[in-house]
């Protein structure tokens, strides 16, 4: 009886995808890319001209024509850009990084610890709440202004009865981190849920059989392995933190000593734009921070990417 046999066929690895590279959308890659960059390569060129060149011509004139100073950057760095009086950028500047770095932290921190109650603290009505948190992404930030505001600054009444005293915050860093922290916490914990929920189970098993707590886990095993995720999300809070305007508009209530800079900014173009020469250099220097710290997280980011183990 003849045996037949069976020629079994080596496990090939099947072949990578071609690379997209199909020439309408390289074309239309470049155009949008010529298109991002122009605006920009115009504001850096601006921020260097002279008043008098800035309202007389195009920025594009700079190359026949060349007239470049810092006087630009040194009036509204210094003094304000002639239309907030003497105060310059700098004080502003700093109230951003008080506001923004407080803020990044809360937000980034609680999302997560909810992020990993959600995902590894079995309780009761856990998908409910995962579900509400889903939910409050789409909850618009305005809706919220006004009763926040009045939580602020009258507290809680019900029947006529004061049930929360007033916090007296309006008008201090504290009332603008908390809508801040509040509107962040959501989209961080959504995040940061889908992250945490897929480390390895194994991993945090065997943490808990050697007697560690959640707290333990937390912080020896989830932390450094969401660092990856952590610094990505931190990239999207602080800018959104930083450009923000309405906030710290409604609830810094607008005086220089809590002001942010986006604040400054919205100022420095004068009554009807008639000043408008200073939002060039003013533009160009507050992106400065935020590129800082991308190119800051992006190394962090690599890093905690290649290190991937848990460390104790």
């Amino acid at each position: 009886m003849s045996k037949t046999t069976r020629k079994i066929k080596p496990l090939v690895a099947r072949p990578s995808r071609r690379p997209f590279t199909s020439p309408i959308a390289s074309a239309v890659v470049t155009a949008v890319a010529i298109l991002w960059t122009i605006p920009t390569f115009g504001l850096v060129v601006t921020s260097f001209r002279d008043k008098e060149a800035i309202l007389s011509s195009g920025w594009w004139t700079s190359f026949s024509n060349p007239s470049f100073t810092l006087d630009n950057f040194r009036e509204v760095l210094f003094t304000g850009g002639g239309s907030l009086g003497s105060q310059g950028m700098i004080p502003f500047a700093v109230n951003s990084l008080a506001i923004t770095i407080p803020a990044v932290v809360l937000s980034v921190g609680f999302g997560l610890m909810a992020a990993y109650a959600l995902a590894w603290i079995p309780f009761r009505f856990s998908d409910h709440v995962f579900y509400g948190l889903f939910a409050l992404q789409g909850v618009p930030l305005q809706l919220s202004l006004l009763p926040l505001l009045t939580f602020f600054a009258t507290g809680v009444e019900l029947f006529g009865q004061q049930i929360i005293p007033p916090l007296g915050i309006v008008g201090t860093l504290a009332a603008v981190w908390f809508p801040h922290v509040m509107f962040g916490m959501p989209l961080v914990t959504y995040l940061l849920h889908n992250f945490v929920s897929a480390l390895p189970r194994e991993v945090m098993e065997a943490a808990r059989v050697d007697g560690a707590n959640h707290f333990e886990v937390f912080r020896r095993i989830v932390l450094p392995l969401s660092l990856p995720a952590i610094a990505s999300i931190s990239i999207f809070q602080f800018l959104w933190i930083w450009n923000d305007l309405l906030v710290g508009l409604v609830f810094a209530g607008g005086t220089d000593d809590v002001a942010p800079l986006t604040l400054h900014l919205s100022n420095l173009g004068g009554s009807l734009g008639s000043k408008w020469e200073n939002v060039a250099p003013a533009a160009l220097f507050s992106i400065v921070i935020p590129l800082i710290v991308f190119f800051s997280l992006q190394r962090y980011f690599v890093r905690g990417l290649l290190a991937g183990s848990v460390k104790s």
